[in-house]
């Protein structure tokens, strides 16, 4: 029975939920700050710019989507674990909500690498640097929601 299976192995689950989610936040942290300097040190079509979009590629494909699936997996897992979610509490509403806002935002910078590959830098360097602050909020109040559990 998968239940008996998820029980036994929840330990290895969780940590490799733990390790997914710890890449997956590295890249949500970094990703803006590339963004930033790419905007502001960089024109388009130069060979700056061509590093840098080789950079975020990298970063995104290699260590970002792997990771944000990985995170999913597992975290879908540990839900799936009897006895470890209590649902009459407010703590798994305010994690999901996290999640799922933390996935919008990795699409949302997904999405806007797109404009450097097309030399159209839509947004300014502030605009990414207060971006660059959501994934910080989003990660509190995780940590809030699963620690002390409210």
């Amino acid at each position: 029975m998968i239940e008996d299976w998820l029980t036994e192995y929840y330990v290895w689950i969780k940590s490799l939920h733990v390790v997914s989610v710890i890449a997956w936040m590295a890249g949500l942290f970094y990703l803006p700050r590339l963004y930033v300097h790419h905007t502001e040190q960089t024109t388009p079509g130069t060979e700056m710019d061509t590093v840098f979009q080789m950079m975020e590629r990298k970063l995104l494909k290699l260590i970002m989507n792997p990771s944000m699936i990985a995170s999913w997996v597992f975290g879908l897992m540990l839900v799936l674990t009897p006895g470890i979610v209590d649902w009459g509490a407010v703590w798994p509403y305010t994690k999901a909500v996290s999640i799922l806002a933390m996935t919008w935002f990795h699409m949302w910078l997904a999405a806007h690498r797109r404009d450097f590959i097309d030399g159209d830098f839509k947004l300014s360097g502030r605009t990414y640097r207060i971006m660059n602050e959501l994934p910080t909020v989003l990660m509190l109040i995780i940590v809030f929601s699963v620690i002390v559990r409210f």
